[in-house]
């Protein structure tokens, strides 16, 4: 008798099976043997908290509930190489994804769960004309296909949708909803997502976003200023004023982000002043510590953890003001802040423990104040620490370099901690940048390496953008400081006539006939700028990351291909009649369409195998055979049509975890099959499968 052996399962992730697994990790009692829910007692478990009645808060929308048919539907094609429109396809990390992103997400999930630090999308916003989806979900790879013109089309059409149509907003949410939900499984537990919208869909996407990632994981919705003001035309002659805002809406995957990483608008100190001046203000750093005094110890208090607070007294300190040193030493305004950068200070009254524990002990003494301690949370928490007072209500002391820095020129930097309303982003150069024309939508290169630096803190962390667009955040991650992954992924839709005239005719555009193309070759043209630039100013050995980590930046990328599965996918739901079933298992015979290329057959085995698509592959020879081993010998893939005991045997000597193989490559030899399976789990292989 054969001895059976597992087939690949090459269908995307099971979201309704994934999401009861989480269930039963949480409730295991709440399932029967059967492993079938039991919503009783699912109830009767979280205490009745759920509202079965009529008046629950929530948000419908007409077509909602085939927004779960279509999460849960699985997809069963796959990406492609194509390594002709590729850039260093053997070294690189970084992906370029092109085709529908709903079909994409889905084929992501095995392989890309919970792997996802960060993702930027800058949605459509609706507005009338400005998106295309598929009219059919349930056939979404083969309307997918059609319009791309992969196979004859049969009426079925991507479409926009118009203004004029009565479902205006539930289109968009339809569209939307799968998209996040998926989205969502593939950001880690410390992850956040940034979606880009304007005023049109900005209440309904924060609806969205509050049932999919929680409204506790809300962060903020940023307003970004997108326009200066236009003059006395005012820019519209409706009834509507100019728009001025665009929002960034922003949400965590959950409570294991532990927040952002600080990043402040920066700006040359006599900029700042300057400017201040010219709105009739202030600037409150004015005074220099000329010379520290000498510390007598006065007492010792504590702060409020009962740790020690040493206090000393500060006698014959010098103090002089900005403008006294400029008349001293005849040097100007920006020359006294950089030659005294670290001694510059200001007063504050902050009202704080430390500082009435402060006075509390020194009211004899109204001069200046020195105390050392330990603070028990902050910037300098555990560290010991100086902080200074003056006067007799104790001021604070409070230091021009908590707030500013100097720059590689020794310029004065004055940085604000950013808020959340970003003003400070030039969008008068944004159509130039990327060396690229796209006229709508193109977001500057800045605000996304903000993002960047806001949410990444590590080397190899993962950045995703599934509505590429023009291509900014694969751009900015080349231009970013830390060698970070990239996964881009757009769909070819097709670049209008009068764009195509009016844009891309001229300047090595002519070939460009999609978005997906726009988004690529402005790809391939800030790689060729970054490598020119850091060549020229450097030399080619400094084109490393920041961290000297030895790692060269990475400005490369991967293109795959959306495409039906390179095997005939077995689904019994389509055949019906006997006749038609036996057509079926004939076609099954030979079940790999014979125009598969054997790299898109591997890349295939390995996205349907739960292994990025950036995995390293090494070719070995194995008993006269080739056998492509997976992350250093995880997963054994072997292609060949015509399989020997010898090659099995040399597989399982290298102690895989798993093994893949052809099942036609047994040539119908019952007993080499049952002695495949014999020598792999003699050798503790328990994941031998056939595809």
């Amino acid at each position: 008798m054969t001895l059976p052996i597992d087939r690949v399962d090459l269908e995307s992730l099971d979201i309704a099976d994934l999401q009861q697994q989480k269930l039963k990790e949480l409730f295991p009692e709440v399932f029967t043997e059967g492993g079938k829910i039991d919503f009783d007692k699912l109830k009767l478990t979280l205490g009745q908290a759920i509202d079965t009645g009529k008046e629950r808060f929530g948000m419908n929308w007409a077509g909602k509930a085939e927004c779960y048919k279509t999460i849960q539907q699985p997809s069963v094609a796959t990406l492609a190489p194509a390594r002709d429109e590729s850039i260093d396809f053997d070294t690189t990390e970084n992906l370029f994804i092109e085709g529908d992103n709903l079909e994409v997400l889905k084929l992501l999930q095995k392989s890309y769960l919970g792997k996802v630090k960060m993702i930027y999308i800058d949605p459509p916003y609706n507005t009338g004309n400005d998106f295309i989806y598929p009219d059919n979900y349930s056939e979404n790879l083969d309307t997918y296909l059609e319009y791309t013109g992969q196979i004859d089309g049969e009426g079925r059409k991507f479409s926009t949708n118009p203004d004029t149509d009565g479902r205006f907003h539930s289109k968009w949410m339809n569209m939307m909803y799968p998209r996040l939900f998926l989205a969502k499984n593939l950001l880690r537990e410390d992850g956040v997502i940034f979606i880009s919208i304007d005023d049109n869909e900005v209440k309904n996407l924060r609806s969205l976003c509050d049932e999919i990632f929680g409204e506790e994981n809300f962060i903020n919705c940023i307003s970004i200023k997108v326009k200066g003001s236009s003059g006395a035309s005012g820019g519209g002659e409706d009834i509507k004023l100019k728009k001025n805002l665009e929002y960034l809406m922003c949400y965590k995957k959950s409570f294991s982000f532990i927040g952002f990483n600080n990043v402040f608008k920066k700006q040359p100190i006599i900029d700042y002043i300057t400017e201040r001046r010219e709105q009739r203000k202030s600037f409150a750093y004015t005074q220099v510590l000329m010379n520290e005094g000498e510390e007598t110890f006065l007492t010792k208090i504590k702060d409020g953890s009962g740790q020690d607070i040493d206090v000393f007294i500060v006698k014959n300190k010098e103090v002089k003001t900005v403008s006294q040193i400029m008349k001293d030493e005849k040097i100007n305004e920006e020359d006294v802040y950089a030659k005294y950068f670290d001694r510059i200070f200001t007063t504050e009254n902050a009202q704080t423990s430390i500082r009435d524990r402060v006075k509390g002990a020194t009211k004899e003494w109204d001069g200046w104040i020195n105390i050392y301690y330990k603070p028990i949370s902050g910037r300098n928490k555990g560290v010991r620490t100086r902080v200074s007072f003056d006067g007799k209500t104790k001021r604070l002391i409070s230091f021009l370099s908590n707030v500013a820095e100097m720059d590689y020129d020794g310029r004065v930097i004055k940085l604000d901690k950013i808020g959340t309303l970003w003003d400070d982003l030039s969008w008068s150069s944004v159509s130039s940048e990327g060396g690229i024309p796209y006229p709508n939508g193109k977001k500057p290169l800045k605000l996304i390496l903000r993002l960047l630096e806001m949410s990444i803190s590590d080397h190899d962390q993962i950045v995703m953008d599934f509505f590429a667009g023009s291509g900014t955040l694969a751009h900015a991650c080349m231009e970013f400081q830390k060698k970070i992954k990239s996964i881009s992924v757009q769909l070819p839709e097709l670049i209008s006539e009068n764009d195509r005239y009016e844009y891309y005719s001229k300047d090595g555009c002519e070939d460009l006939i999609t978005i997906a193309d726009i988004s690529k070759e402005r790809i391939r043209r800030a790689s060729a700028k970054i490598k020119t630039e850091q060549h020229d100013a450097k030399g080619k050995a400094d084109l490393f990351d920041e961290g000297k980590t030895n790692k060269l930046l990475d400005l490369g990328f991967r293109v795959f291909k959306l495409q039906k599965s390179n095997f005939k996918v077995w689904d019994a739901n389509t055949v019906k009649d006997p006749e038609a079933i036996q057509q079926a298992l004939e076609l099954h015979i030979d079940h790999i369409d014979p125009q598969a290329e054997q790299e898109a057959i591997l890349f295939e085995l390995l996205l349907k195998s739960g292994f990025e698509l950036t995995t390293p592959i090494k070719n070995l020879t194995l008993a006269g055979k080739t056998v492509f081993s997976i992350a250093d010998d995880a997963l054994l893939i072997c292609l060949d049509k015509a399989l020997t005991s010898e090659v099995i045997k040399a597989m399982a000597e290298l102690n895989p975890s798993r093994v893949i193989c052809l099942d036609e490559g047994f040539q119908d030899n019952d007993q080499l099959k049952t002695n495949a399976v014999l020598i792999m789990k003699s050798k503790g292989v328990n994941d031998f499968r056939t595809v």
